[in-house]
């Protein structure tokens, strides 16, 4: 009937039937696809319904030909009943993927007999040609139909994702013919703005495939040829001063920087990180480093440069391990704390507009920045002694301001955006537990600043938070404790008794602030709340004392319950010595577990 409507001449009566047609096709589109995918796998369907699968998809693989191959029907692209018949077919690819397509399914199935003898598609390669047709059509001539563009591409994603069908795309001419050619040209949706998402995810699409069928320096070299182009581009504008803050310039410069995200987050290994790694470095980081000081000002162009500088540091399934003589792992870290430090230095000095959103404009760029300067520092690719040893000025100088960019946000402000906090005590926790000297060496105010910041942590409902700010709390009592007995003879010791003698309740606050947690609130991370309290008990025993004399007379109105609590404190501090040993340590970790259990039940 549809293939009829298409057939007759195009009045308004027609095109209403038309709609009323595709509306209804599209409902049985998505039963049949539902029918397909209550079938775990081809082995599991009776040779009976794999034939009526095989009929059913048929219908929907003859329509998908229908409206690729009539013009009448492409022409209809604009229509909202049309996108949404295309939107089912494609849910059905999905469901016929997961069970027809892949790893246990295979050519011999009866619902590729079927295909051969009414369509001529006599295995999977012939089905993904179909499918692959259908997804680039929706990329190229369907773009401004975002909810498309979004199937198409998980579609895409799941093809290329799983190891079968991922093979087999690249027994394609098409597929190949995409890897050469992946630019806005080919592919119109990647210039729209709303899609810049979809555009690192496509970048990265395509590279995992790529990578999948080689690893070859010559391959990856021709299917970076566009990026390469894109930024030769850039670094010539960037030499003729105002053209590079153009926005002709600034379009580019966002694609690129996504296109690079994306491909970066695909490499998965030292082999292809390597390949990336020496495209970018050392030809290109300069131009990245001038963009974070001619852009900063700009979200929409930072944010993409961020993101790429802090995937390009993260060291996941260890794929920054270059070899022992390799300078490239310290040469990483200067070029990432370089671009951090321009950045840092101009967005600390940039004003929000008027009416503007403080997040968007200035703290979510921080975020990233600090975000990236974790992932360098936890990563285990860099010596940081050797900048010490030679005098490099790279680990102080992105260390101060990324100081300074955690002392220009309010606490209560950063507090208010869950990311932007998790990113925030993520990064004090491993200055922290790789660093203290460093932060030791604060001004005493800034390093008071920053132990209320993670005594708020501390009381965060989010419990990544909350241990993050625990571990942090523990890393700097312990090298307090530790280094307690020459506190005179080094400069971090100097300076951390100078700020105890300034601030003498440092720590007595955080003990405070723990203590409360433990006894009066439940906490679903007591085993890392657990590792502060001894040197915090420790450092502070006087006021630890004196807290708990408080509590215990709080209930002299009832001399039982006064009674069980003494005993709980008891039984907290029961065997535990005045050292931080592994063996004490659990033993006080032990006795919390019976401490809460009994207070619980006071109060």
């Amino acid at each position: 009937m549809y293939q009829q409507l298409l057939a007759q001449p195009q009045s308004a009566e027609t095109q209403t039937r038309l709609s009323q047609c595709e509306a209804e096709i599209a409902w049985l589109v998505y039963t049949i696809g539902a029918i397909l995918g209550s079938h775990l796998t081809p082995s599991s369907t009776p040779e009976t319904q794999q034939l009526i699968d095989g009929e059913l998809s048929g219908r929907v693989f003859q329509l998908a030909i229908l409206t690729d191959q009539n013009p009448l029907a492409a022409g209809r692209m604009a229509q909202r009943t049309n996108q949404q018949l295309e939107l089912a077919m494609l849910y059905f690819f999905g469901q016929f993927r997961k069970v027809y397509i892949g790893d246990q399914a295979t050519s011999s199935s009866k619902v590729y007999q079927y295909l051969a003898e009414r369509l001529r598609l006599a295995d999977h390669l012939a089905v993904l040609t179909l499918l692959m047709q259908k997804i680039t059509g929706h990329l190229n001539y369907r773009h401004e139909c975002a909810e498309l563009t979004t199937k198409a591409l998980a579609l895409f994603s799941e093809l290329a994702a799983g190891y079968s069908s991922g093979k087999l795309l690249l027994k394609l001419d098409i597929v190949h013919l995409i890897l050469r050619s992946h630019t806005s040209t080919e592919f119109p949706f990647l210039d729209l703005p709303a899609n810049g998402r979809h555009r690192t995810a496509f970048q990265g699409m395509l590279a995992r495939l790529l990578f999948s069928e080689s690893e070859q320096p010559a391959q990856f070299a021709q299917f970076m040829d566009p990026v390469r182009e894109a930024l030769d581009k850039l670094c010539e504008a960037a030499k003729q001063g105002p053209i590079f803050v153009s926005d002709a310039s600034r379009s580019l410069l966002i694609g690129t920087l996504r296109d690079l995200r994306g491909i970066c987050s695909s490499c998965n290994n030292r082999r292809t990180y390597s390949l990336f790694f020496e495209f970018l470095y050392p030809a290109y980081t300069p131009l990245l480093r001038e963009v974070a000081a001619q852009w900063y000002h700009t979200p929409a162009v930072t944010t993409p440069l961020l993101k790429l500088i802090a995937e390009v540091v993260y060291n996941k399934a260890q794929r920054l391990t270059f070899d022992s003589s390799s300078p490239n792992g310290i040469l990483l870290f200067r070029e990432v704390s370089s671009l951090i430090y321009v950045f840092g230095t101009r967005i600390l000095t940039h004003d929000v507009p008027a009416g503007g959103n403080i997040y968007e404009h200035k703290y979510k760029g921080i975020g990233i920045s600090l975000l990236a300067l974790h992932r360098a520092l936890s990563g285990n690719y860099v010596n940081f002694g050797v900048f010490a040893l030679y005098g490099d000025k790279a680990l102080d100088d992105v260390l101060s301001i990324a100081i300074q960019l955690c002392l220009s946000m309010q606490l209560s402000e950063m507090m208010a955006f869950p990311k932007l906090a998790k990113t925030y005590f993520t990064l004090i926790e491993i200055l922290m537990r790789n660093h203290t000297s460093t932060m030791v060496k604060l001004e005493t105010l800034v390093l008071a600043h920053i132990t209320n910041t993670l005594q708020e942590g501390l009381k965060s409902h989010e419990v990544s938070i909350s241990s993050q700010c625990a571990a942090a709390i523990e890393n700097l009592t312990v090298y307090h404790f530790t280094h307690a007995p020459e506190l005179e003879r080094t400069e971090a010791g100097r300076r951390l008794n100078a700020h105890l003698s300034t601030e003498p309740a440092l720590f007595q606050g955080l003990l405070s602030a723990l203590l409360q947690i433990i006894v009066f609130e439940e906490c679903a991370n007591q085993w890392s709340l657990s590792r502060p309290l001894l040197p915090l008990i420790l450092i502070n025993q006087d006021f630890f004392n004196q807290w708990q004399e408080q509590l215990i007379a709080q209930q002299a109105g009832t001399p039982e319950r006064q009674a069980k609590l003494v005993s709980a404190f008891q039984k907290l501090m029961a065997e535990v010595q005045c050292n931080l040993e592994s063996k004490n340590r659990d033993k006080i970790t032990t006795n919390l577990t019976l401490f809460r259990h009994e207070v619980k039940a006071l109060f």
